[in-house]
């Protein structure tokens, strides 16, 4: 619909806007202007915060460094002085820093809204901008959105931002359960028409209010539940004067893209979308999303944003077998075990019978004996006593768990807490000695909590029983105070918006080509880790008997599924044999034969296929072995040698009886391989067939004439 009375004057223009810099200009908004972070966030700045050992604002400015920003400016509200000292003494201070300009913003703005408005009045920015929190985590390249904005803007000066989208599932695992964004988009422009958040925890909150004429004006919209919004905005200097001209603009979706897209009569602006199908993107801006990037970075799905990139100056993590980051003058006692995807920082120390798995330790910590940690951050110099059990929560720097204690999950101990021996900290305790206001008087030690000895008090924020959503987290988890007015006693590490998006890289799987079929979050974790194990287990020559253990635990964990398996297997073989023929041989210009690599695979190892992923010997259908060779079948389609490799190995899995003669016969007939690419894979094994099939007519009338020859004795 065209607007009916555009407001040309409403919105201040910038001077000399047609001949903005070359320079991309970037606003980060350090200040979240929210508490999901307390206890933590009243000593310490959000962005500040530790995300896989590496401050949560580095992320934001290594994804800015990529997307070739010139000019930054932080803003800053709460502990602007903490951030200060920091960007100064950071590599992005250095000479060979990529941006031309870094400066701190400081303000006494109390929301976005302000902090816009403010930003407006300093005049820095000369051009199109990006708007971006400062808990950004991204490896996705902007210059296809960047380019398709310009090209937008220069058929349509009103066309004033595009916001950057992740195509996800519905029922994507990092989305809140209650609080909903719904995005009414024109896939032809690309441009959004309506937003609304949707809370399903509420009967009259499951409906969107939408305007029957974008109906008939529109020949198509699209109604999308399944984005998550990676709050990074390309704005151009009109955004910044309707802020200014709309003093009740607060957030930046809740009021300012309602209010923009539901003023469109009056001020004919729009507002775009680009939605981005691959990459990674996501916020930090709840615990439940801290607790899914965090695992999210140890598996590598954000590569190259991971620890042993060592993205701050002096770290020196490495990747060790099994997800395992270690920096340096880690000391591990005899006894102790260090699960997967576990990270430890500088000099910390394990004693004896410890056990430490799925967990992110800090630099300096000190974990004494026959300690558990399950799932747990512990953050710098931070000490757990002998005999303690730490569960799925958070231990802020130097905090001190005593002896025998059980830290519940979900609980978050902050700064310097101490916990006396023995003590049990329940899930829903926040657990601070800070003040939350300087006039509070209300910090003395609560010894029934910490215990007598201990140091600290149970914190509740203004907003913990109105803010707080009643999903169930499958991870971190924190019960509600008990003045909360939800009927659910158990919530989230929660949002009361849409939270960050977990998006899969597809980059990083694109190593081990067998793709698992399901989609769901917890195959493609299965899959990747399962995959990377088994390879690392035939790269280092291990003994069977332990691949196949360390596989077993994996598969009872995630409950994965026969085929699942066979998918993990036959990336981990192939992706070995390849890596045989690929590389070369010591001394030598080439690896090994096909045939060889085979060989040397196979051979040894074939009992594993068999143990973990053929059940159907003797059977008349052989549904687990045709499943096995597709799998082989789709895998080498992108590989050099792809028609060899599949004789070869099709070849060996028959003459180890890994897979029976009917099952190749079957394989051979199904109608998934003999089509398209898939198809021409098939060639040289044809012969292999043909000889496969006459052996069996050979066989077939061997029979008959005992048959025949046993009636004529008769």
């Amino acid at each position: 619909m065209a607007p009916k009375n555009p407001k040309g004057g409403a919105v201040k223009q910038k001077p000399q806007e047609d001949q903005r810099e070359t320079t991309l200009q970037a606003v980060v908004l350090a200040d979240s202007y929210e508490r999901r972070f307390t206890p933590f966030t009243l000593e310490r700045p959000r962005c500040l915060l530790p995300l896989a050992n590496t401050p949560l604002i580095e992320y934001t400015l290594e994804f800015l460094a990529n997307a070739g920003v010139g000019d930054i400016f932080i803003y800053c509200g709460a502990h602007t002085e903490q951030i200060e000292d920091y960007v100064n003494s950071s590599k992005w201070k250095l000479k060979s820093s990529p941006f031309r300009t870094l400066a701190l913003l400081k303000s006494t703005a109390t929301s976005v809204g302000d902090a816009m408005r403010d930003l407006d009045k300093r005049d820095l920015i000369t051009g199109d901008f990006l708007l971006v929190a400062g808990d950004v985590v991204s490896n996705l390249p902007l210059e296809p959105a960047l380019a398709k904005h310009r090209a937008r803007r220069e058929k349509n000066k009103n066309a004033i931002m595009t916001m950057v989208l992740r195509e996800a599932g519905v029922e994507h695992r990092t989305k809140n359960k209650g609080r909903r964004p719904v995005f009414i988009i024109d896939p032809a422009a690309e441009r959004c028409l309506h937003y609304e958040e949707m809370n399903h925890n509420q009967k009259d909150g499951r409906y969107i209010n939408l305007d029957p004429e974008l109906l008939t004006t529109h020949d198509e919209i699209e109604v999308r539940e399944d984005l998550i919004d990676c709050y990074v905005d390309i704005c151009t200097q009109d955004v910044l004067g309707l802020w200014s001209d709309n003093f009740d603009y607060q957030s930046v979706r809740k009021s300012f893209l309602f209010g923009v897209l539901k003023d469109y009569e009056l001020n004919g602006k729009t507002i775009h979308t680009h939605i981005i199908r691959q990459q990674y993107a996501a916020r930090v801006r709840s615990l439940r999303a801290y607790d899914s990037v965090s695992k999210d970075i140890v598996s590598r799905w954000t590569y190259p944003l991971c620890p042993d990139s060592n993205l701050v100056l002096g770290q020196s993590y490495r990747l060790e077998r099994g997800k395992v980051y270690e920096e340096d003058g880690v000391v591990l006692a005899r006894g102790s075990v260090v699960k997967r995807r576990s990270v430890l920082g500088k000099d910390t120390s394990i004693g004896d019978g410890s056990i430490v798995g799925d967990s992110i330790l800090g630099r300096r910590c000190h974990i004494g004996r026959n300690v558990v940690v399950d799932g747990a951050y512990i953050w710098d110099d931070a000490v757990i006593g002998d005999g303690s059990i730490v569960r799925q929560s958070i231990v802020a720097n130097e905090a001190v768990i005593g002896r025998n204690c059980v830290i519940e999950p979900g609980a978050l101990i902050s700064y310097g807490v101490r916990i006396a021996d023995g003590t049990t900290v329940l899930g829903r305790n926040k657990l601070t000695r800070a003040k939350r206001k300087p006039q509070d008087m209300s910090t003395q030690t609560d010894f029934e909590i910490v215990g007598k000895g201990g140091e600290g008090y149970s914190y509740a924020s203004d907003t913990d029983s109105e803010s707080e959503s009643s999903t169930i987290s499958s991870h971190l988890i924190y019960l509600q105070p008990p003045a909360s007015l939800s009927n659910s006693s158990i919530s989230t590490l929660h949002s009361d918006e849409s939270d960050s998006h977990i998006p899969r890289d597809t980059s990083r799987r694109d190593s081990f080509r067998s793709d698992p079929s399901d989609d769901t979050a917890q195959t493609r974790d299965f899959h990747l880790d399962a995959t990377t194990s088994i390879f690392e287990g035939l790269q280092k020559g291990d003994s069977l008997e332990v691949i196949h253990l360390e596989l077993l635990g994996q598969r009872l964990t995630a409950n994965a599924t026969d085929h699942m398996m066979r998918s993990a297997l036959v990336s981990a073989f192939m992706k070995r044999i390849s890596s045989l023929i690929e590389v070369p041989l010591e001394g030598k210009t080439s690896g090994l034969g096909v045939s060889e690599a085979v060989s040397q695979v196979l051979d040894k190892y074939n009992d594993l296929i068999t143990q973990m992923a053929i059940f159907d010997k003797g059977h008349k259908q052989k549904a687990d072995q045709i499943d096995f060779l597709l799998l082989v079948q789709k895998d080498v389609m992108g590989r050099g040698k792809g028609e060899t490799l599949m004789l070869f190995v099709a070849k060996a899995l028959y003459e180890l009886d890994v897979v029976e003669e009917d099952g190749v016969l079957q394989w051979w007939e199904d109608e998934r391989g003999r089509e398209g690419e898939m198809g021409k894979t098939r060639g040289l094994t044809t012969a292999f067939i043909t000889w496969l099939k006459e052996a069996q007519e050979e066989e077939d009338d061997d029979e008959d004439d005992e048959s025949g020859e046993s009636a004529d004795d008769e």
